[in-house]
């Protein structure tokens, strides 16, 4: 068990910081195809605390703030917000987010472990889990309706990978929009 602020983030530990990669992969949906995008970003995790819910259930926690921009021309084309939360009791993982577009997402699931000192985070949810859901606006949900989200976080040492799938109902079409990086953590001197 590793402490950070006398807190067991457990798996989440490792997040903490400040990361920047400039490897990123985005494909998403256009009307007439799909738009790929190379992409840098920095995402930024910092400590929270412990959260008490119904005075039974600790949550350790992290805020987190997510900027990516489009290498051809720098602009903004990401941003995003939210929490990711550790129950040791029920070895569960929780990722909030909320993105300006009018879509927020309550995400869960496991974490593993792997001999080597790789942790690895996955989360899912969809509009059709009891648990885990997505909320939208009424102009997104009658335009570019997200159905389902998965995310995958693969952390060793100083290196994190991820992908991430969001499943939108756009143009007509379903289209499955996905995201990919590796970030390193920068080293404070």
């Amino acid at each position: 068990m590793s402490l950070t602020d006398n807190i067991d983030y457990g798996p989440l530990e490792g997040l903490i910081g400040i990361w920047k990669g400039n490897k990123g992969v985005d494909l998403a949906p256009e009307p007439d195809g799909v738009e790929n995008n190379a992409y840098y970003e920095t995402i930024t995790f910092e400590t929270v605390g412990d959260v008490s819910n119904a005075e039974t259930q600790l949550l350790a926690v992290l805020h987190y703030h997510q900027v990516v921009q489009r290498i051809s021309d720098n602009k903004f084309i990401h941003d995003e917000t939210g929490y990711w939360h550790w129950d040791a009791h029920s070895n569960l993982i929780m990722h909030s987010l909320t993105i300006p577009r009018g879509v927020c997402v309550l995400a869960g699931g496991q974490y593993h472990a792997h001999t080597n000192g790789t942790t690895v985070l996955e989360v899912s949810a969809g509009l059709d889990n009891k648990d885990w859901q997505i909320i939208q606006s009424p102009f997104m949900n009658e335009n570019a309706r997200t159905t389902a989200f998965e995310h995958k976080i693969i952390l060793k040492g100083n290196t994190l990978k991820y992908t991430e799938k969001t499943t939108v109902d756009i143009y007509g079409k379903i289209f499955e929009h996905t995201d990919e990086n590796e970030l390193t953590r920068e080293i404070s001197d």
